[in-house]
């Protein structure tokens, strides 16, 4: 084999180019300076997103991984470099999103000495990454990237995190090509599915009387949307979504009854403890959306699907669990189970479905208050882009009012925080997520205080040209704390009034075109400029300060306990 020599930085860059890496986010400093050195000569090669922080590179990652369905990598330098990736590793880790993040190192030679800019990332982050690993030697470096890469996207994705020192990365070797990783010894990404148990499964659907499906994510980064589909439609159930689950299948499906969880559809929560058979794919029986556990859906056979054997019987026990890649079981399934026709029992759900609107959805989306509600602005985003758009959301009350009622026509298309659930998300990770679906209109929703944690992003706009529409819902609040203080803290608003900047004037600093609505004659008109204008766009909406998301399960409580008010 033909060998040249080439320093660490470069085999880095050789690595990231021989796995199809198209976009890096990143923020350059003293311990990684010689990859951004050899980046100089690779410009042709790799675009690169310089951020503005490196929480707001990591989260663009994830907003790319998202979109794209590829790996995000990210370039961090040590020390405070490195610790600002951990809140989105966290992220990722619960989220099971694919990076691989490249941190630099103080020299080897001085590990250990608190040298300048030198902090221990491998062991802070050994909880929120699936793997991570420190090269002293460049020799490593193309081995160690190769099996990154690999676990960072097979079996239940996640981050990985890669250190390497200074010396790893001046040091010149003789490189013998790169070999792309396709086995790793003692890790099994999917686990190997097992026909008794399909074979269980299938004989609990087919005596199921009241089958409800539940999916999350997990059909999403098996890219088994086609899969799931035909398996509902032969079996005729109506199926529930998690909020990572939004948009693996489309909205107005007429077996998609809604969101399940704390703040979900009404039908769902309450018929989850009356469904005979619970077939749950893809997720992984979350708090929110289980409630309390020990009234959660006791009457049920429990059918389980996932690639992560540990997440079976990890909150609830089920019946059958059904290891493996559903894009390779669900097909397993489907193959075994009667074709039916569940008409009455999807009329229950429309029954439940009916009742919401007419307590609470009807005024969220028509509101007869002066003020605009958030749900109003969700609606007109709708009646636009006809669910084709790429939802970004921050955390918060927009959040869960986004997830409830934005349509959705395609897969990938709803990019969330949801285990960690973190504010400053939103801006960032929408930035990432139009550069992972270029061709695609990309819409931040985010709150006002979500958009003042990570608004230093506006830079990388401005920078980069990147086109992201964003809508700041302004209630004045920290609502979705100032919701539970009202409803369970008989109204002690401590600490949740938040004063704002001028966000028009502010993205106008930064070039970008801007307009504020208060008014709901003027809803519609601003929505439709903003999302006609050639470039990205600030379209802060003032709603109502003490506007509350319902239904909401609260805390401590069973889904069948939802309120509509």
């Amino acid at each position: 084999m033909e060998t040249k020599q080439l320093t660490g930085s470069q085999a880095v860059l050789e690595a990231c180019i021989a796995e199809g890496v198209d976009t890096i986010f990143g923020y350059p400093g003293g311990a990684i300076m010689p990859i951004y050195d050899a980046l100089y000569d690779y410009m042709d090669k790799l675009k690169h997103v310089l951020v503005r922080h490196e929480q707001g590179g990591i989260h663009a990652g994830q907003g790319y991984a998202r979109t794209s369905g590829k790996v995000g990598v990210v370039f961090a330098t040590s020390g405070p470099g490195a610790t600002n990736l951990v809140t989105g590793l966290a992220d990722a880790m619960i989220d099971s999103t694919p990076l691989v993040c490249i941190t630099g190192q103080v020299f080897a030679h001085l590990l250990g000495t608190d040298a300048f800019q030198e902090t221990d990332i491998i062991n802070i982050t050994m909880p929120v990454t699936k793997w991570n690993y420190q090269i002293t030697d460049a020799t490593e470096i193309p081995q160690i990237l190769a099996k990154a890469f690999y676990l960072a996207k097979t079996g239940r994705p996640g981050p990985v995190l890669i250190d390497i020192t200074k010396n790893a990365q001046f040091q010149s070797f003789d490189y013998e090509g790169y070999t792309i990783c396709n086995h790793v010894r003692s890790y099994r990404p999917k686990p190997i599915v097992r026909k008794e148990f399909i074979d269980e499964a299938v004989q609990l659907i087919n005596e199921a009387k009241k089958p409800l499906v539940i999916f999350g994510q997990g059909v999403i980064l098996g890219k088994a949307e086609k899969e799931f589909k035909a398996f509902i439609e032969k079996s005729g159930m109506p199926a529930a979504w998690t909020i990572l689950g939004l948009s693996a299948l489309p909205t107005d499906h007429p077996q998609n009854v809604g969101m399940l969880g704390m703040h979900g559809n009404y039908g769902p929560n309450v018929l989850t403890n009356d469904c005979d058979v619970l077939i749950a794919v893809g997720m992984r029986f979350d708090d929110r959306v289980t409630g309390r556990l020990d009234k959660y859906a006791k009457q049920a056979k429990i059918i389980h699907l996932d690639i992560d054997p540990s997440e079976i019987d990890k909150n609830i026990l089920a019946h059958v669990g059904v290891w493996g890649d559903c894009k390779e079981t669900l097909p397993l399934l489907t193959m075994g189970i009667e074709q039916k026709d569940r008409t009455e029992w999807l009329n229950v759900f429309a029954g439940y479905a009916k009742e919401e609107y007419e307590q609470c959805i009807h005024e969220e989306m028509h509101p007869t208050a002066e003020a605009l509600s958030m749900a109003e602005v969700i609606h007109a985003v709708n009646e636009i882009t006809k669910g084709d758009a790429v939802m970004v959301t921050d955390v918060g009350q927009h959040q869960m009012v986004t997830c409830r009622y934005a349509k959705f026509n395609q897969t990938r298309s709803n990019v969330t925080s949801g285990g960690l659930g973190t504010m400053g998300f939103g801006l960032p990770a929408a930035i990432g997520a139009k550069f992972g679906a270029p061709e695609r209109t990309v819409i931040a929703v985010i709150g006002d205080g979500g958009i003042q944690m990570t608004l230093q992003e506006f830079g990388t706009i401005m920078q980069t040209g990147v086109e992201v529409k964003v809508m700041i819902l302004n209630n004045e609040f920290l609502g979705m704390v100032r919701q539970w203080q009202q409803l369970f803290m008989d109204k002690r608003y401590s600490f949740v009034d938040i004063a704002s900047p001028d966000y028009v004037m502010l993205a106008n600093s930064y070039r970008i075109a801007a307009a504020k609505v208060s008014k709901r004659e003027d809803l519609v008109d601003a929505v439709t400029k903003m999302l006609a204008h050639k470039g990205s766009y600030v379209l802060e909406v003032m709603v109502g300060k003490e506007n509350n998301v319902f239904p909401m399960v609260p805390q401590g409580c069973s889904v069948s306990e939802i309120r509509l008010k």
